[in-house]
């Protein structure tokens, strides 16, 4: 039976559905199924108000609203959540949005988000692979204790996969491309040298990824703050 927590949150996302919300959702490649076109910052205010609640994401994600899901990512506890939910949830994955949100608000701070980067990146399903490469790109963003030799083999899976030609893999793989390359010099050198190798594939799909990529990884700006970096 569903708790009365539950029940009362899903009573709150319901008041704040915006039909026109939605629709502006799907110009922007969101599913607008099971969608009450709630803004993420008022989601985070919900979330800052719940706290952290372990059972309570469980049955935010049952519901299968996109809302409530994307909610459920931002009260659950990463030292709670295992490798079996992360799957879960992963082959669920109907959207980008949801897809990313999780991945950087849950996935990301878990034991497992190297593990499933690599696994995910190597994977079939359309967000399932596009959940690999998100996290390799808040990996490359958050966890300051992560080694360059491990930056270095999400590279070469960058590499390998850079010719999946669906948009929201292509634009994960980029993502993750340029956030791995702004972490410091010397990943901002192995990122620019694998991107001049994934330019000369025979791919439009690499070859978009790796233009799009050099043109940050070597702009003036990002040349100067990697300089100046510790």
């Amino acid at each position: 039976m569903p708790s009365l927590k539950y029940r009362a949150v899903l009573r709150q996302l319901r008041s704040l559905t915006n039909a026109q919300n939605v629709e502006g959702m799907a110009r922007f490649g969101i599913n607008p199924k099971n969608t009450y076109g709630i803004p993420i910052p008022a989601l985070r205010g919900i979330a800052h108000t719940l706290g952290k609640n372990h059972e309570l994401a469980l049955e935010l994600w049952k519901s299968g609203i996109h809302e409530a899901r994307i909610l459920a990512s931002l009260i659950d506890i990463p030292a709670r959540v295992g490798s079996r939910q992360m799957n879960i949830w992963a082959r669920e994955f109907d959207s980008w949005d949801v897809c990313d949100q999780c991945c950087s608000n849950l996935f990301a701070k878990t034991p497992y988000a190297k593990a499933k980067a690599v696994e995910w990146g190597l994977r079939k399903e359309e967000f399932v692979k596009r959940a690999g490469f998100t996290l390799m790109a808040a990996l490359a963003v958050h966890d300051e204790d992560m080694s360059d030799s491990q930056f270095i083999k999400f590279l070469r899976i960058i590499k390998q996969q850079s010719d999946d030609d669906r948009n929201f893999v292509k634009k994960s793989v980029n993502w993750a491309l340029r956030q791995i390359g702004k972490r410091n010099v010397r990943l901002n050198k192995s990122a620019i040298a694998t991107a001049n190798e994934i330019r000369r594939r025979d791919s439009r799909a690499a070859q978009w990824i790796a233009s799009d990529a050099l043109r940050e990884l070597k702009s003036p700006e990002v040349q100067k703050r990697l300089r100046r970096a510790p």
